[in-house]
């Protein structure tokens, strides 16, 4: 009877908290969701306000954590830890540490910079190298595959040589390089996207039949730079200038710095895993390539809005900036990784 004529329904009320769901419902919204550029900063917010929680109630972060590491959705971690904070508003300690994280929070956005801490890749001309290197992605490979040395350490060199140009020409950057998105080809002194010299070019060719040599690579590379006429030179300033196949201005960088690699081997200094020494290397070229046990970093001094960087440091920073790594990732080894697979 009491169900009949409703005695038992219960009107409802409108939680106390009513309000504080209505201003986080956008909280989340799609823009966040969709803003990839911010997902170290969620990842980052998720975890240090779970370390919060952990030192007042560990039970409830550990719940939270489990959820993140199930999920690795920062959007859901991060309304749970709002959930939690609606039910602790009343604890004082806890509300101080989360105030405080914010406030710190705050201050580093406002200070957040949108730029690389490598000044030099802030210039209009480094937007354009990674869009003109990305189409050049397959030859790269290929000569990796080809000689065993990495991808990223063959860009490293090819870096240095291009935003060289880039500063110096600025003409020919307005004229054609930004415009098309393309690498620079040097036809004078050195030639390619990687500025080989023709006496380096010579021989890098001559030490790969030179068994004798330090800088021998094995019988399996002889015939890696073979010509397939009897005008030599013609057509290994043919293939090194070309403007539409970079890929022997690749192979020859790649030759190269595999070939100074063995010699600071044989010689008891392994430099495999220094990209700096081998870049400079290849910016000084033979002569100055005399294995020791303290290489220096340097080669030519290269100057970006008036500030000035040895070719061997630009190298390094490109190599370990992370910048182009979907695209030319480390590899476990630098050189002869392909053999291992």
């Amino acid at each position: 009877m009491a169900i009949k004529f409703r005695l038992t329904n219960d009107s409802g009320s409108v939680d106390s908290n009513n309000r504080y769901f209505d201003e986080i419902k956008d909280k989340y919204n799609q823009s966040f969701q969709k803003d990839t550029s911010a997902t170290l900063f969620k990842e980052h917010e998720a975890l240090q306000r779970i370390l919060i929680l952990n030192n007042h109630y560990p039970k409830n972060a550990e719940y939270i954590l489990h959820a993140y590491q199930k999920s690795a959705n920062e959007t859901e971690v991060l309304r749970m830890l709002d959930a939690v904070d609606l039910n602790l508003k009343k604890d004082k300690s806890y509300c101080l540490a989360v105030r405080k994280y914010n406030n710190l929070k705050k201050y580093r956005n406002r200070n957040h910079k949108q730029e690389s801490v490598y000044e030099w890749m802030n210039i209009l001309e480094w937007q354009t190298f990674k869009e003109a290197v990305v189409k050049d992605k397959q030859l790269i490979d290929s000569v990796a595959n080809q000689t065993g040395v990495e991808a990223r350490l063959i860009v490293s060199c090819l870096v240095g040589e291009q935003i060289r140009l880039f500063n110096s020409n600025r003409e020919a950057y307005k004229k054609w390089i930004g415009p098309l998105k393309v690498l620079s080809v040097e036809s004078q002194f050195s030639f390619g996207v990687t500025g080989i010299k023709e006496h380096t070019a010579q021989k890098i060719e001559q030490l790969l039949k030179d068994s004798g040599s330090a800088y021998y690579l094995g019988k399996e590379y002889e015939n890696l730079l073979d010509f397939r006429t009897s005008d030599i030179q013609k057509e290994r300033i043919d293939r090194l200038t070309s403007f539409r196949n970079h890929f022997y201005s690749y192979m020859y960088a790649a030759v190269f710095l595999k070939q100074v690699k063995k010699q600071w081997e044989k010689a008891g200094f392994p430099i495999d895993n220094r990209p700096e020494i081998l870049a400079t290397l290849f910016n000084v070229g033979f002569p100055q390539s005399e294995p020791k046990s303290n290489p220096k970093v340097g080669g030519s001094t290269i100057k970006i809005n008036e500030k000035p960087y040895s070719f061997g440091a630009i190298a390094y920073q490109f190599y370990y900036s992370g910048e182009l790594f979907d695209i030319f990732p480390f590899e476990t080894e630098k050189f002869d990784w392909n053999e291992k697979r």
